[in-house]
């Protein structure tokens, strides 16, 4: 018979969302959420005791099964022969601008980047990284907007406060290799310049 820890790391690897803990509180009918928690450090537990390549991590306020940062090197060999799409490099600016100054209107995102985002925040909404947060006070009432949940699961963080301290440029955040996106490659193009003080990562 399956232990509850052993049924708790099935949940997590047929997970394609971070799981929260009351979720499997609720699945195994725990008494409590902290049971839930006390499970995963259990696997948690059990996983650096085996010298496992898996570990499991907080993100996005949920929990998630995902490999050591030590698999990073094979996994990026993996990453180089699969037909999984990249965000392009007009699309980590905006991203970033978003992540930073969220929320944020197009004229706004514009402004930093020089050029019309049009194309590229609509390409943001498709893959759910961004969403639309309301609309802003202003002459025509452009529409705000804000990371997603997706976004956070992309990038690894648990929140917002995880984003590296932008300190008079903003700062990309590199995509694990744990978290590709996936979907078709972008096809945005820009006719301007890079945006100033936006390091894009590649």
């Amino acid at each position: 018979m399956p232990t509850p820890t052993d049924v708790v790391e099935a949940l997590l690897f047929a997970s394609d969302t971070p799981l929260e803990a009351a979720r499997i509180r609720e699945v195994l009918d725990l008494p409590d959420v902290a049971a839930a928690r006390g499970l995963l450090e259990e696997l948690r537990a059990r996983y650096a005791a085996a010298d496992s390549p898996l570990t499991i991590v907080d993100v996005a306020g949920g929990y998630r099964m995902v490999t050591r940062p030590e698999i990073a090197p094979w996994l990026l060999r993996l990453a180089k022969a699969r037909t999984r799409a990249r965000l392009s490099r007009p699309a980590l600016e905006t991203l970033a601008i978003v992540a930073y100054r969220q929320p944020v209107s197009r004229p706004e995102v514009d402004a930093i980047r020089g050029v019309n985002s049009e194309a590229v925040l609509e390409n943001l909404l498709e893959r759910r990284l961004i969403r639309i947060a309301g609309r802003k006070d202003a002459p025509g009432r452009p529409f705000l907007y804000e990371t997603t949940r997706e976004f956070l699961v992309a990038f690894g963080l648990r929140d917002l406060g995880d984003l590296p301290k932008a300190e008079g440029e903003l700062i990309v955040p590199e995509i694990p290799a744990t978290a590709a996106v996936d979907g078709e490659a972008a096809t945005e193009q820009d006719s301007g310049a890079s945006g100033a003080g936006v390091p894009a990562s590649g």
